[in-house]
């Protein structure tokens, strides 16, 4: 039995993202996003009823500020303490893991997917989805890109507006585009 694109996004495979089952998913978290974005302002620092529930995992204390985005949110598990700040995306087409006290700046961006370089099986929606990990006590500044399948150690630092490629050691600080090891 062949299995669907939700399958085989799952299983790390090349699929087709433009496909209804997939398209429902993204719709459900639209709304999500949508309910946590129209939020009462005083409780800003919770999470939306809807979202907290889409996620695979929230912790403790979980501060996720709006505006927000997220391609599925069915993916995203988040740690004790975690902080996001305001306008972070996460396009979670694969699994992304944010440890315990790690804080995300504003702007943040994490995406998961990687589109075919063929233009023709690009334009149909071809894409394979990588996970994104971010260890504990991890701090990413403001405007960071992390690109799919990367790993953020214990401890590291990104630095504001860098552009992360691959992956970054326990404890290293990062920065540029591409990010590289500071000094």
């Amino acid at each position: 039995m062949a299995l669907s694109e939700r399958e085989k996004m799952a299983a790390g495979e090349w699929y087709r993202c433009l496909d209804d089952e997939l398209e429902e998913m993204r719709k459900a978290a639209r709304r999500a996003v949508h309910q946590h974005a129209t939020m009462d302002p005083d409780a800003r620092g919770a999470m939306a009823p809807m979202l907290r529930a889409l996620f695979a995992d929230v912790g403790a204390d979980v501060t996720l500020e709006a505006p927000f985005h997220c391609a599925y949110g069915v993916n995203i598990s988040l740690g004790d303490q975690v902080y996001l700040n305001a306008d972070c995306v996460i396009l979670d087409t694969a699994p992304v893991t944010i440890g315990s006290r790690s804080m995300l700046g504003p702007a943040v961006h994490i995406y998961c997917a990687e589109h075919d370089h063929d233009p023709e099986r690009r334009a149909a929606g071809w894409e394979v989805a990588k996970p994104v990990t971010l260890g504990t006590d991890v701090w990413i500044g403001g405007g960071a890109i992390l690109l799919p399948g990367v790993s953020i150690g214990d401890g590291a630092i990104v630095g504001a507006g860098s552009v992360v490629t691959r992956d970054v050691a326990a404890g290293q600080t990062v920065v540029g585009n591409p990010a590289r090891a500071r000094g």
